[in-house]
């Protein structure tokens, strides 16, 4: 099996395994400094695969699945939580059926990117995310243990 067909088979299940558990860190990151959970969680994944891109590989991801978050996702998720305090709840868990639907159309949209990146020999991914952002990994032990 290849890595492109092993990734369609596993990836975002393992990855939602994963949020559960890192959900703290993830959204604090999310929040505080911009990070995409989706592509934080894909590096964890690939650390796991042994499959490793570049920085700059890392960059352009970044860079194209951001294009397309600021277009689609960030807003709704404003309008969203704008909107959580003058809807039903019933209405409200309705948005945040769409934002999860939004968010599978980003994993998507990753895996037909990622498929466009080689594999390098050696260096963990989790770090090379961070660093985008001038974040240590090592501040969030959590994540790499995990």
């Amino acid at each position: 099996m290849t890595y492109l067909n092993h990734f369609d088979l596993s990836l975002w299940q393992e990855c939602d395994g994963l949020y559960a558990k890192l959900q703290e860190a993830c959204i604090k990151l999310q929040d505080a400094h911009g990070v995409n959970v989706n592509l934080l969680l894909l590096s964890r994944w690939l650390d796991s695969q042994s499959y490793w891109l570049s920085t700059d590989a890392w960059q352009q991801l970044f860079e194209q699945i951001d294009r397309w978050e600021q277009r689609i996702l960030q807003p709704y998720r404003r309008l969203r939580k704008l909107s959580k305090h003058n809807l039903a709840e019933n209405e409200y868990q309705q948005m945040l059926d769409v934002e999860l639907m939004l968010e599978r159309k980003e994993q998507g949209l990753i895996l037909h990117k990622l498929r466009q990146y080689a594999a390098e020999e050696t260096s963990h991914n989790l770090p090379r995310y961070l660093s985008l952002f001038g974040i240590d990994a090592n501040l969030y032990p959590e994540l790499l243990s995990s």
